[in-house]
């Protein structure tokens, strides 16, 4: 067996949701390229090291390589077969997790996790595909389809990076050997990162039955972070340390917040 605000809104809420950027929802999040290297169809395999073309100061600790990880994630410090999710607030593990669940790439309809170089905004990045994933055992009546983008920003400083989450479509939360049942239920995944020490953080829904799938209430597709993209999650890495950012903002809420001040205006009217 395998593997061990419909609620009253204040005048300066408001005003914050309405000077945000306006969400593109019919954009895509997930970039084109980062696909010139394939990790062939596995369940949680790993790749050996990997250039990404340029080094990245995360937490103090400079790196130049990574893992890619079958399961929804890359390691800075060893490869990671483990495909039940863990508490990323707790682990000693240094790790970016877009989607950290069972991916099984080998049944018929599945893609296989690609990753390679690539350019954004005319600066030199790293992404890794898992585009079209399905998960444990071999099943495909549902597919996920996200991305991690690490891009080089030592145009500020030396070893100064962001990196993306971004998303297109989650159908499916967690595969059969991690208490699912059809990619359903369990222990759902998490999304976040984690130094390997005392910094961490893990997206609002991690482990949250229903909670990151297209239609959930902290679903993935529709949220963004530092971005007018829906489903793009940027985070600034600055002297080491990821900048400090507010919560994820969710296309309902920013709707709930745009009515809400319409009816104010309205009733002052």
């Amino acid at each position: 067996m395998k593997k061990s605000l419909m609620g009253s809104m204040s005048v300066a809420a408001v005003a914050l949701v309405l000077a945000l950027p306006a969400l593109q929802a019919d954009a895509a999040a997930v970039r084109a390229g980062f696909n010139a290297s394939t990790l062939p169809a596995n369940d949680d395999g790993s790749t050996g090291l990997v250039n990404m073309g340029f080094s990245v100061d995360f937490f103090g600790v400079v790196r130049s390589q990574l893992y890619v990880n079958n399961n929804g994630n890359i390691t800075f410090d060893a490869p990671l077969s483990t495909f039940t999710p863990f508490n990323l607030s707790t682990t000693n593990r240094q790790i970016l997790a877009p989607f950290f669940g069972d991916v099984d790439t080998r049944g018929a309809g599945n893609t296989p996790v690609t990753y390679g170089t690539g350019m954004v905004g005319g600066r030199s990045a790293f992404g890794v595909n898992w585009v079209d994933v399905g998960y444990y055992f071999q099943s495909v009546d549902k597919l996920n389809s996200f991305q991690l983008v690490i891009i080089d920003r030592s145009d500020i400083a030396a070893g100064d990076f962001d990196f993306e989450f971004n998303y297109d479509q989650i159908e499916w939360e967690t595969g059969d050997a991690s208490g699912g049942t059809d990619g359903l239920g369990g222990n759902s995944a998490r999304v976040g990162w984690s130094n390997g020490a005392t910094n961490s953080f893990e997206l609002a829904g991690s482990a949250v039955n229903g909670a990151f799938l297209d239609g959930g209430p902290n679903a993935l597709i529709r949220g963004s972070l530092n971005s007018n993209v829906a489903g793009r999650y940027i985070f600034n890495v600055r002297s080491g340390t990821v900048v400090p950012v507010p919560e994820p903002l969710s296309l309902a809420l920013v709707a709930t917040a745009l009515l809400a001040a319409g009816a104010a205006s309205r009733r002052r009217a």
